[in-house]
């Protein structure tokens, strides 16, 4: 039988066939001695070939090829991966300003990973009802900067639903992933989306202005004009995963547009001479803060923190 996975608990995984049936599956015992050094060789969205055995017990027993997937550096285990999601048409990141700050560094590394694995995406901006003149001041301007590389950009309160009916549209059609820090709303976003659901929200942790994990497996959800929209649990930092450094700026847009110019080909922009893009940060045509992501991700490579996957 061939199916759909829509959802994964990491002991099991359940199969929509394509006759509509929903099926409970082990993962074949093969899958690990492929050399796929992931927590889970099977994502949500593969699409997968099932058998059942004589006992009744169903098995993942192939998983058909990607178009792409969002991937990133398993907790606490730097020579593993983690796979969010595959087969995707785009890839919202919810972002809030505050309750809790949503580093533009993690936005970045997000961003860059998801060029890497080919896979589009769109900003949400959360909470919008809660911000003071500065916090909506600093979000138009990080608006305006994404926007302006190429990012679409929306702005929501997924508690009053303003901005809902937007999303809604967007997302007809189309599998898309909902992602972000744990605590930026994405669970209060999905009800919004899909009442029936009623997902669990959790609370912000007053002391520490951080979210609380309320998802704990990644499922898929079908939505009424077509289309899936996929939860994922919250995530606290994103390890990039697989990645060389002379690659790094081939996935922040812009610094890939400048570095056509630089002296050298294989300028890392950081103390080379003539490097177009480091001329470009001088000139604000190049944003200080993705320059220092791009630095932020350089670092970790040079400590060891990405390992080449197996």
């Amino acid at each position: 039988m061939h199916g759909l996975v829509i959802k994964n608990t990491g002991s099991w995984y359940q199969v929509k066939t394509d006759e509509g049936k929903l099926v409970d599956c082990k993962i074949k015992g093969n899958f690990r001695l492929k050399g796929i050094r992931s927590t889970n060789p099977i994502a949500v969205g593969d699409h997968v070939q099932i058998i059942v055995n004589n006992e009744g017990t169903a098995f993942i027993s192939e998983i058909e090829d990607r178009k792409n997937y969002i991937i990133r550096r398993a907790s606490n285990l730097s020579k593993q991966s983690h796979i969010l999601a595959a087969n995707l048409d785009q890839c919202m990141l919810i972002i809030t300003i505050n309750y809790p700050e949503t580093s533009t560094i993690f936005i970045d590394r997000f961003l860059a990973t998801a060029e890497a694995y080919r896979v589009p995406v769109k900003l949400i901006f959360n909470k919008i009802d809660r911000y003071n003149e500065d916090e909506t001041r600093y979000m138009k301007g990080l608006i305006d900067l994404y926007t302006y590389i190429g990012y679409p950009c929306f702005k929501v309160s997924a508690l009053n639903e303003t901005g809902i009916d937007e999303i809604k549209k967007d997302l007809a059609g189309k599998v898309t992933l909902l992602s972000g820090n744990s605590g930026v709303g994405k669970s209060t976003l999905i009800n919004a989306i899909l009442p029936e659901l009623s997902v669990k929200t959790g609370e912000i942790s007053d002391y520490h202005n951080k979210g609380m994990h309320t998802t704990t497996f990644s499922e898929m959800f079908p939505l009424a004009d077509g289309g899936y929209l996929i939860d994922t649990p919250g995530i606290k930092g994103f390890g990039t995963f697989d990645m060389e450094e002379g690659e790094v700026g081939h996935y922040f847009k812009e610094i890939f547009e400048y570095s056509a110019n630089c002296k050298y080909g294989n300028c890392t922009h950081r103390h080379e001479p003539g490097c177009a893009v480091r001329d470009a940060v001088e000139k604000h045509l190049i944003s200080e803060s993705r320059y220092t992501s791009y630095l932020n991700m350089l670092e970790d490579k040079e400590e060891g923190k990405y390992r080449a996957a197996f």
